[in-house]
């Protein structure tokens, strides 16, 4: 059966549409409802089962859609089915850096422009004309289709599944942008923040307070030493950057050029490899600015800006990963960003990152969906579908 390219357009164009900003800033963040509707509306035309997870409530609610296709009632054995999954937020955006407008596809040079169409609202479209390809009467194992909330900030929606929402299904394939190879692992993530606080005071007589930036270089001195740390103990030559990452993010202190710095906010990401947990680096960085508190006298105290994103790995040997590189013709491999793949993992879930265009030009103007990658898209999902549904 053809891929209905036009179908694809159409529904990726109404996505992208569909604002769903996931931000930490209340100033952009907004509901990614317009963005699940359309889904459910798709979903539901083409003979899926959906159903709404109702995330919080307030000004911008958001929710999860998990559908079904095929009998997922069926008791016995060992679950077999097949998880697409993708994320239905975008991140903020500045228009101004676009050659059109963000929220209208744009289709040109043999690529659809515009904001999420490829991280990843293109991935839903792909998803269901894939599935339309077969008879669910004829699935002995059900096909889900997950869209979750809240990637690009808390993820919310991924933490929020049980393993109810999915009770028929073996595998996952987390969508996100990888140019069609299987990724099997990549880095988690943990964003931790600083506060420094010592004594304010006028600044012509130092002794009349205790300036807390003194005491940056020796917090600057031993995270940067904490990081050479990291780097000797893990190394994963399959990453791009093959050893964790702690990235000095930003700081903020004082208040004016004559008084004594009294407060001072320092935060940091650390990217970490699958066997380094945040739980130990947690744990090694709080020793350290205990010592770094009693060195300056000032008080010290850290805490996570977010949930932290454990790292993911998905054996090379399991059956997921076998039957995507046969399907994709690429050898599974890894990539440095963070995905929801950990989560579903964590449901018993094999799991595997794939899905069409790149992340090179995610989180940026100009964000395209290249049209060639389309139809490969479709087959590589068809090829998952027959084994794991069929």
């Amino acid at each position: 059966m053809p891929t209905s390219e036009q179908q694809i357009i159409h529904r990726v164009s109404a996505l992208v549409a569909a604002d769903s900003v996931s931000s930490p800033d209340p100033r952009w963040d907004s509901s990614n409802r317009k963005v699940i509707h359309h889904i459910a509306e798709y979903a539901e035309g083409d003979g899926w089962a959906v159903e709404i997870q109702e995330l919080g409530s307030g000004a911008n609610t958001k929710a999860n859609l998990i559908a079904s296709l095929g009998d997922c009632c069926e008791a016995g054995g060992q679950p077999s089915g097949l998880v697409l999954s993708g994320h239905t937020d975008t991140v903020p955006f500045d228009a101004g850096g676009w050659d059109s407008d963000p929220l209208t596809l744009d289709e040109r040079d043999g690529r659809l422009y515009g904001l999420g169409s490829t991280d990843m609202k293109g991935f839903f479209a792909v998803a269901l004309e894939a599935a339309a390809a077969f008879d669910p009467k004829e699935f002995k194992s059900p096909l889900y289709l997950l869209a979750t909330a809240d990637e690009e900030s808390t993820m919310r929606g991924a933490r929020s599944l049980t393993r109810d929402y999915l009770p028929q299904a073996r595998a996952a394939v987390v969508g996100e942008p990888t140019d069609l190879r299987p990724m099997r692992m990549h880095k988690g993530i943990m964003m931790q923040g600083v506060k420094m606080r010592g004594r304010s005071g006028h600044s012509s007589d130092p002794d009349l307070g205790n300036n807390v930036i003194d005491a940056l270089p020796t917090l600057l001195a031993v995270l940067s030493n904490y990081r050479d740390e990291l780097a000797q103990k893990f190394r994963c030559e399959l990453m791009a950057v093959p050893v964790p990452t702690l990235n000095f993010g930003c700081v903020h202190g004082g208040d004016s050029p004559n008084r004594i710095c009294g407060e001072l906010d320092f935060s940091f990401d650390v990217r970490m490899l699958p066997g380094l947990e945040y739980q130990d680096v947690e744990r090694d960085l709080n020793s350290r600015l205990v010592e770094i508190a009693a060195l300056h006298g000032i008080d010290i105290e850290m805490r996570r800006l977010v949930e932290p994103v454990p790292a993911f790995e998905q054996a090379k040997d399991s059956e997921l990963v076998i039957a995507c590189e046969a399907a994709s013709g690429h050898v599974a491999d890894a990539v440095n960003f963070a995905t929801e793949a950990p989560f579903l993992q964590s449901l018993g879930l094999e799991t595997i990152v794939m899905g069409p265009g790149s992340i090179d030009v995610a989180h940026q103007p100009n964000e395209y969906l290249p049209l060639d990658q389309i139809q490969p898209a479709v087959e590589t999902l068809r090829a998952l579908i027959r084994r794991y549904c069929l």
